[in-house]
């Protein structure tokens, strides 16, 4: 959190010399503040940091690829002239244990298009999923819990 911090500070100096509070310049900083980091990175002991960096990096563009994927799908079922598909509530369980973690993957699912997160179980050990297309719901599970899950995972250890 000390280096987060610090990372922030550098990119408002930044923004603060410039004159120019912009979100555009800002995120200039945050990339300038980031590249100081690193060429410091073991006298400040940011090593982790930039582990977790990445690791949040690889769940933003799985999320980002899931949300064109979803949306390029959705989009066939929409303009294909026979609605051949069944939507269902999918029974996911969960392998994620903190609220956090749990809120963190109900929401990536929600917000990819085609699946919507309906309700955790008082045991917080399953998910309910309702998909727009529930033909085959073992390989809808298999693709939450290698993808989504599997990056929220790494980012919380």
């Amino acid at each position: 959190m000390r280096i987060f911090t610090l990372h922030m500070v550098l990119a408002l100096a930044w923004a603060a010399i410039a004159g120019n509070f912009s979100l555009l310049n800002i995120s200039v900083g945050f990339i300038f503040g980031l590249l100081a980091i690193w060429l410091v990175r073991e006298q400040v002991g940011a090593s982790s940091y930039f582990r977790l960096a990445i690791r949040i990096a690889s769940l933003s563009l799985l999320f980002v690829y899931e949300l064109i994927l979803s949306t390029f799908k959705v989009a066939l079922m929409v303009i294909k002239p026979k609605l051949d598909f069944k939507p269902g509530i999918i029974a996911f369980p969960l392998t994620v244990k903190t609220d956090l973690e749990i809120t963190l993957l109900a929401n990536l699912i929600t917000l990819t298009p085609g699946t919507l997160s309906v309700d955790v179980s008082d045991d917080r050990k399953t998910l309910y999923v309702h998909a727009i297309d529930a033909t085959e719901p073992d390989a809808i599970i298999t693709d939450i819990a290698t993808g989504f899950e599997k990056k929220v995972i790494e980012v919380f250890e």
